[in-house]
């Protein structure tokens, strides 16, 4: 009855001692652990605790020798059920996540929803026959079947799945030819959002009413899309404006849709090896960066603003953005009045339309090997013929970014494929993909020169199909196309669908021929030589202020015979992490091997004076041993566990 009441009375003692244990459970599995489950954690080894002193209690009645001598082994043996505790607590619901008790069960009706898309989502892939892919086992289906049940379950999906499934119509070096060509086909299958609720989001978002900034508002939408909804209204000042409205509710769509997203890239790279080859993981990061990017206006009144700088001079408008009246969710641009060249290109004659395609041509390349900032998606619904007869671009909430670096290689890409020069563009290839760790160039050589000499006609340049085959070659050699190069091949052919509807049988081999050889003449005009010069000597006086010092120091340590070359191991910061965790582990392991090894030992002897009737001393320190080594060996079997959840975190192999 004793050891009960004082087991009973030991609880507040053991709750008043949680900090120690929680920071020593911290110390010892190496993770932050939340207050609720560091109390339920502690009352675990309360009762544990109590157990222990209650079987001991008849062995260790009225010797208090034995029982200070067991005092580490009923410790030990509450603090090993407390971790073991945590240790299958976090293996469950891994901790770390900055929620606390109300964050979590406010977070219960999120997951609700998300696990009721989820199954939406699930329902779609079986109905159209592809939800075994998406758990990493294949079939047999012709790629054409395939490639057109993906299709229709994106569309069914909504509106991220279509503008994924527009993103992978894109990547000719991930997907075989025959999806590119389905999922160009994709829609947006949208009704329009009810007029009220555009208008409510209008007046928040320019915080005033229609009337006050607008002398009329049409309020039927002129085009209706997944994200956005576009009027047509007239400012005061009497200047002809088109209104963009974000559809209501739609980043809160796109947010739980990228989730499930993100879901089943982890879910595909750890099941199936080629979501791994193709990085899929990376892929979703990419695409939900873009998506985001593109529900913010802002972001597009700056590409506007972008694309307007870059495209100097040109014949092909380009809207101006009114700033003061644009926000997150709403873009008011001036009007440019026309038709999509889709159905007004019919009226225009032979000659013009020519000259149209070429001017169209002219402004993309200027925008993507000058300048850097291009419009990255120039379908014939963004194309616009004015009333004046030019064209006009819309929708620029897709727009490409090219560095210098990455304009230099594929400026000597575009060349060597010109020249038919399989060296250069191995070399200019190199420059503007991800490369592997490990790579046989000269394999790399060899195949791009066959695939020089089968699409290179002497004295003439290449086709249309040697793009494709590139493409095929990248993919062989594990080569990771940066996304802005991909933007790059995305515009270009997208802008020949639309050249071809301009001006049937366009050349658009021969004229960016003709673009490129123009664009040599002008870097050779003397003001453009000049300047360049200035430019690469400003870049490179410093580096021959300072040879002269370097020259002499190195010389000096010549003739004193003091010329050292100093290399360091483990320089990475990181590197010399990951070894001292290692060993650190090892020592570990080696330490609770021994305690284990030695507890055993210990426990098996019968000599040593005896504590207690059936406890010699001997005996009492195996015990003690025995909880350490426990000890141990859980906090190396947390480690590895949470090796193996980092790793699948990232989307690797384990």
């Amino acid at each position: 009855m004793t050891t009960v009441l004082l087991t009973l009375l030991s609880l507040p003692i053991y709750v008043l001692i949680l900090w120690p244990v929680v920071v020593a459970a911290r110390r010892v599995l190496g993770v932050r652990i939340g207050t609720v489950r560091a109390l339920v954690g502690a009352f675990v080894g309360w009762l544990v605790a109590g157990r222990v002193m209650l079987s001991l209690n008849p062995v260790v009645h009225g010797s208090a020798g034995a029982f200070v001598g067991l005092l580490i082994p009923i410790a030990g043996s509450a603090f090993l059920a407390t971790l073991t505790f945590l240790f299958l607590a976090e293996m469950a619901v891994p901790g770390g996540s900055g929620l606390g008790v109300v964050g979590r069960f406010r977070s219960l009706r999120r997951r609700f929803v998300r696990a009721r898309r989820y199954s939406q989502v699930s329902r779609i892939a079986m109905r159209h026959g592809i939800g075994r892919y998406l758990v990493g086992r294949g079939g047999d289906e012709r790629q054409a079947v395939l490639a057109r049940s993906l299709r229709r379950a994106l569309e069914d999906g909504g509106v991220t799945f279509v503008k994924l499934g527009q993103v992978l119509s894109t990547r000719p070096d991930l997907l075989p030819p025959v999806f590119v060509d389905e999922l160009s086909h994709l829609q947006d299958q949208v009704a329009p959002v009810d007029p009220e609720a555009i208008e409510r989001d209008l007046v928040e978002e320019l915080g005033r009413p229609l009337e006050e900034v607008f002398a009329t508002f049409d309020r039927e939408p002129l085009g209706t899309a997944s994200i956005a909804q576009v009027y047509a209204a007239r400012l005061h000042s009497g200047e002809d404006v088109v209104v963009k409205v974000r559809r209501p509710g739609v980043d809160r769509i796109v947010e739980r849709d990228l989730d499930i997203v993100h879901r089943v890239a982890r879910s595909l790279e750890l099941r199936a090896r080629w979501a791994r080859s193709l990085g899929v993981v990376d892929l979703a990061e990419g695409f939900a960066a873009a998506l985001v990017e593109e529900l913010d206006f802002r972001v597009e009144a700056r590409n506007i603003a972008a694309v307007r700088a870059a495209s100097p001079g040109s014949s092909v408008d380009v809207p101006d953005v009114h700033m003061e009246l644009s926000g997150e969710r709403v873009l008011v641009l001036r009007r440019l009045h026309g038709a999509p060249v889709r159905g007004a290109i019919a009226a225009v004659e032979a000659a013009r339309r020519g000259e149209l395609a070429r001017s169209l041509l002219d402004c993309l390349l200027r925008q993507v090997l000058l300048h850097g900032v291009f419009h990255a998606d120039p379908h014939p619904g963004n194309v616009l013929l004015l009333s004046d007869g030019t064209l006009g671009l819309l929708d620029f909430g897709s727009v490409g970014r090219l560095d210098a670096g990455l304009r230099n290689g594929l400026r000597d890409v575009l060349a060597a494929v010109d020249r038919g020069d399989s060296a250069a563009l191995r070399d200019g290839l190199l420059e503007i993909v991800d490369r592997p760790d490990e790579i046989d160039e000269q394999r790399l050589e060899r195949a791009l020169g066959g695939l020089v000499a089968k699409h290179v006609a002497h004295g003439q340049g290449p086709d249309l199909d040697m793009f494709a085959d590139l493409f095929r070659v990248v993919t062989d050699f594990r080569l990771s196309i940066p996304p802005p190069i991909a933007a790059v091949f995305r515009a270009l052919a997208t802008m020949e669908g639309t050249l071809g509807l301009i001006s049937p049988g366009f050349d658009i081999l021969a004229e960016s021929r003709a673009f490129a050889t123009a664009l040599v003449g002008e870097r050779l005009r003397p003001d453009s030589v000049r300047t360049a010069a200035v430019d690469e000597l400003m870049a490179l006086l410093p580096v021959l202020r300072r040879l002269p010092q370097r020259v002499d120091r190195v010389t000096s340590a010549l003739e004193r015979g003091r010329l050292s070359v100093n290399v360091r191991l483990l320089a990475d910061e990181r590197d010399r992490a990951m070894v001292t965790s290692m060993l650190h582990e090892v020592l570990l392991a080696f330490t609770g091997t021994a305690t284990g090894i030695m507890a055993v030992l210990l426990l098996a002897s019968t000599s040593g004076p005896r504590v207690l009737p059936d406890l010699t001393l001997n005996q009492l320190f195996g015990y003690n041993l025995l909880v350490i080594s426990a000890l141990l060996g859980l906090r190396l079997l947390f480690v590895v566990f949470r090796w193996r959840d980092s790793l699948r975190s990232r989307g690797r192999p384990t």
